[in-house]
């Protein structure tokens, strides 16, 4: 497939958050005014600040990394001043400086959605977090080597796993090395 060869997108119905599009047979969703989201990898004496909330799509509480939107309330916001306000917000934390670790996508052939992984750096705590009123956040502290065992223990509850904690996981070099398949990092 040559994506010059499509033709151009069409918006089938947008809503306040999400828009469904068409181009050529391909069907797949964004979020409305090209809003993207930040995404917070932020550690505190050691341990990964991980966070769990309700999700309607996937109908359970899911554990996730700290994550907002940037330019959803301020179109100007930058995504430094987003990961501040909502690492802020959702885990009672702040940050000295947010060094962006590049841009990715989800599920690149569902959603046009990307996020900026992002590391907060001169971590420290400032208050208990929990989110804004509309949210209901859980604050988490998991050593790195604990967080397998956090995640299983959290699926086993009913609660959904974000797929961006296979960061922690260790399944891409664990099972190529597994199957004897040279690793590729």
């Amino acid at each position: 497939m040559n994506l010059d060869d499509l033709p151009p997108a069409e918006v089938m119905w947008a809503g306040k958050f999400v828009r469904a599009i068409r181009r050529g047979k391909w069907e797949y969703a964004s979020r409305a005014n090209d809003i993207n989201a930040v995404v917070i990898l932020a550690e505190f004496e050691g341990k990964v600040i991980l966070i769990d909330q309700p999700r309607v799509a996937p109908d359970c509480r899911c554990v996730e990394l700290p994550a907002g939107l940037v330019g959803d309330d301020d179109p100007e916001a930058t995504i430094e001043v987003t990961a501040i306000k909502e690492l802020e917000e959702e885990t009672g934390f702040t940050a000295e400086r947010i060094e962006q670790l590049g841009e990715f996508y989800g599920s690149p052939g569902i959603l046009a959605e990307s996020f900026t992984l992002v590391k907060a750096h001169g971590v420290r705590k400032i208050g208990e977090g929990g989110g804004d009123d509309n949210e209901d956040i859980n604050v988490h502290l998991v050593a790195r080597a604990d967080i397998p065992n956090f995640v299983e223990q959290k699926r086993a509850e009913g609660f959904g796993i974000d797929v961006k904690l296979l960061l922690f996981l260790g399944f891409l070099t664990t099972s190529l090395v597994t199957r004897g398949s040279p690793a590729v990092c």
